[in-house]
């Protein structure tokens, strides 16, 4: 051995070596298989990372998996390449996503059951979208085409709205914690009366993202209502089963948020014509009211003359009746004068007047 070869004590050599696969390797990202998967003490979680050729440890804390692995799982990790105080070769685990879609379906299943057992799902805990929104909280990449359409669909259909954007990515292991810390901007700012997260379709490795743990919850725990247009129609995240609303597509959940500005329109017409018909109508049923209001009266008014002019009738011929003229026609005799004996009186009949002296009076 050399004098000028540098003689290193055990722990000084494992912290070059880590110090030299830091410099090299701030960060990599492996794909594997999973193998001999296990937790320990409920917090640590330790599993191989293989494929047919080599294999290589792999740790983590267990608050950091947010995907629920099993063994024969082919999964993706980000993690820094370290050699333990043992002499083990291993991978500090950041991050872990499987990848392929029968392990994204096995895992999406089982975190679906879990989560669903906690009630994060629960129908009640569903709350509906305004009746009017005004401004919105969007999640999603600006450069996306499902972001584009949405944008398109809003201004079309009604425009004005007030829409704030949080550009995040919408895919790979960066994505989750983007779109988390989004969600609490919204919700601390308290402005949005709907927050919609969105992304176009993708294959099921694009849209694993929506499937992490603690993405769904924090879109379960939003104080303000959430709105998913992920994927085109058939696809289906967790995300959407925490969210308040699901929109099968960007364009969807646009048309979700507004009100179609030509049908409110049409709609608005049509009311103004029931509200002239009603009104026509109205008019008309006043008028036709009136009309027998006044065919009444003049009922009325006939029967009270013809009862006045029955009452004068009778009256007259009573007065007629009294009129000594018709006393006399019918041969009686009217005397004017004191009937006294020796006075002279005046005799009225029907057509002649006579005097006469009163000679004898007999009483009756």
């Amino acid at each position: 051995m050399s004098e000028e070869q540098q003689v290193y004590s055990v722990s000084d050599f494992q912290a070059v070596c880590n110090q030299i696969l830091e410099t090299a390797f701030a960060g990599v990202v492996v794909e594997g298989e999973v193998a001999s998967f296990k937790v320990n003490q409920g917090k640590f979680v330790f599993f191989d990372l293989k494929d047919e050729q080599a294999s290589v440890g792999c740790f983590m804390m267990k608050y950091a998996l947010r995907f629920p692995l099993e063994d024969g799982m082919r999964v993706r990790v980000r993690a820094l390449p370290k050699l333990t105080n043992w002499g083990k070769f291993s991978l500090t685990v950041q991050s872990v996503m499987p990848v392929g879609e029968g392990n994204l379906k096995k895992s999406f299943e089982l975190l679906k059951k879990k989560l669903t057992a906690e009630g994060l799902f629960a129908p009640e805990k569903k709350r509906s979208l305004p009746p009017v929104v005004r401004r919105i909280g969007v999640i999603s990449s600006t450069q996306a085409a499902g972001y584009a359409d949405f944008c398109k669909i809003l201004n079309e259909r009604w425009g004005g709205l007030e829409v704030s954007v949080a550009h995040t990515q919408v895919q790979g292991m960066a994505a989750a914690d983007q779109i988390i810390r989004a969600l609490k901007y919204f919700n601390e700012r308290g402005e949005m009366d709907v927050i919609a997260i969105i992304r176009g379709g993708g294959s099921a490795d694009d849209l694993a993202v929506f499937n992490d743990e603690k993405l769904v919850r924090a879109v379960a725990a939003s104080k303000i209502p959430v709105i998913t247009g992920i994927g085109h129609e058939v696809d289906e995240s967790l995300c959407d089963f925490a969210a308040d609303v699901v929109a099968s597509t960007p364009s969807n959940a646009a048309q979700m948020l507004t009100r179609d500005k030509r049908e409110v329109l049409r709609q608005a017409k049509d009311s103004i014509v029931r509200v002239q018909n009603l009104f026509n109508s109205k008019i008309d049923e006043m008028l036709r009211e009136n009309l027998r209001v006044i065919e009444q009266v003049k009922l009325d008014v006939v029967v009270k003359i013809t009862t006045l002019e029955s009452e004068i009738d009778g009256i007259c011929k009573v007065l007629t009746q009294l009129n000594p003229e018709e006393v006399l026609k019918r041969g009686y005799a009217l005397i004017l004068g004191e009937p006294k004996v020796g006075n002279v009186v005046k005799i009225t009949t029907r057509d002649k007047e006579i005097d006469a002296r009163v000679e004898k009076i007999k009483e009756r």
